[in-house]
């Protein structure tokens, strides 16, 4: 073998990796494709609404319209019903109420709300990159690799063009993050306090972003000495510094505010429909929750007794992931903390549907280039497979309860809620083990 040869066949295996990495080198490749996905997503959901009797479109999204139809009409978005959402929805989807009466104009118009959240699939992902490159001192080709795990995953292609809003919880988390890590307070306590009005779960990063706010770490310098004689006392006052206080005091009056408005505007069903509902709500359809099947009879025999499973279902959900995670992860991690902690929350939440997932995924990419899945191929593997198998196990029994209709609760749809339950807690388990390996 020549010398030319060996040269050229030196070279060979480096030219695939060399290709690959280019494709990052510049964002156009990406985010065109990631456009270039979505658009073919929604294309083909219009032609399986047209020609199928199983629907593309999720009726969820039926839902939003139809309140926006309303809105459009001078009425109340709740008078849609199972309408659950705040007014803000329903008003950035009013386009979807105009009719021309041309068949094409007005199918495009109605998919205009598909096309929100699937543009904010991308800005989430941009926004993403930048949160890679500011709290993980990545150069910027290597953040959109990260990126890409949500931006080229077919699951949040899927959910956004089937009308799923959970696009635009992507943008607020994810600009929530930017903010703090960028330590724009004020920016960062307005998109709190509009998260949580907008979809109540952000508040769960409240405890931890005031947990991770010290002295030190937003550039104050030491604590200042107190002339308290008590340590405890010390410590509870330097926990009061200015950035947490305009933190609370700006997010709250954001919220507040907002739900004035929104109070003013429709009355006691805005608070009822949009906040008081979840604490007693008993959705079991598509939930993947073990809670499920206690749902399902709760809802066929409702019971007299004053204290019921869903109305108290909150509580482990809630210690787990307002309290315990991020005390034990925040300051380690701040973009590792609010992952656990809506992994946990979605784990742990009584109603656990496919949109849920993307609170999670979001965000994953901040963990997974550090993680044990990522630095042994076979662990991540078998997450994967696991989480995958699992959930197919229950759309394969739920698809036999909802569409053949077999009942299918005891035992296979609850054995295999509780399977999926059980992977995700040890998914979360690692996540958490990961983090705390971390030096501070």
């Amino acid at each position: 073998m020549d010398k030319a040869t060996v040269s050229a066949g030196s070279k060979a295996p480096s030219s695939a990796p060399s290709r690959f990495t280019s494709f990052f080198q510049r964002p156009f490749p990406l985010y065109f494709s990631a456009a270039l996905l979505r658009l073919v997503f929604l294309l083909y959901g219009l032609w399986q609404d047209a020609n199928s009797a199983v629907k593309y479109t999720d009726i969820d999204y039926l839902v939003f319209t139809d309140a926006a139809r309303f809105v459009s009409r001078g009425q109340s978005p709740y008078e849609r019903e199972t309408y659950r959402y705040t007014p803000v929805l329903a008003w950035l989807l009013l386009p979807t109420a105009r009719t021309t009466g041309h068949a094409l104009w007005d199918v495009a118009l109605f998919s205009l709300g598909k096309v929100l959240f699937a543009v904010a699939d991308l800005v989430a992902g941009w926004l993403l990159e930048r949160v890679l490159v500011r709290a993980q001192s990545m150069d910027a080709a290597t953040a959109r690799k990260s990126a890409a795990i949500w931006l080229l995953n077919p699951m949040v292609a899927t959910i956004s063009t089937r009308g799923s809003s959970e696009g635009l919880l992507g943008v607020l988390v994810m600009a929530l993050l930017w903010a703090v890590m960028a330590r724009r307070i004020t920016l960062a306590s307005v998109l709190l306090g509009f998260g949580v009005h907008f979809k109540i779960y952000p508040f769960i990063y409240a405890p931890a972003i005031v947990w991770w706010m010290d002295r030190e770490r937003m550039g104050a310098g030491e604590t200042r000495p107190s002339t308290a004689k008590s340590p405890w006392l010390n410590n509870l006052i330097a926990f009061f510094n200015p950035f947490r206080i305009q933190l609370a005091a700006i997010s709250l009056a954001t919220f507040f505010g907002l739900n004035s408005v929104m109070f003013i505007l429709y009355g006691p069903p805005f608070l009822t429909h949009t906040y008081l509902h979840h604490v007693s709500r008993i959705d079991h359809r598509h939930n993947f929750s073990p809670y499920n099947t206690q749902l399902y009879l709760a809802s066929a025999f409702p019971s007299t007794s004053k204290l019921r499973v869903e109305s108290v279902a909150f509580l482990p959900q809630l210690a787990l992931s307002c309290v315990l995670v991020p005390l034990v992860l925040a300051k380690k991690d701040l973009p590792a903390s609010m992952l656990a902690q809506t992994f946990a929350f979605v784990t742990f939440n009584k109603v656990c549907t496919s949109q849920y997932f993307l609170w999670y995924m979001v965000l994953l990419p901040l963990y997974l280039p550090r993680s044990s899945f990522l630095q042994d191929k076979r662990w991540g593997m078998t997450a994967l497979v696991l989480w995958v198998a699992t959930q197919g196990t229950w759309l394969q029994q739920g698809y036999e309860l909802e569409f053949l209709g077999r009942s299918t609760f005891l035992p296979g749809l609850w054995l295999a809620s509780l399977g999926f339950f059980l992977v995700n807690c040890w998914i979360l388990g690692v996540i958490i083990d990961d983090v705390q390996g971390q030096s501070v």
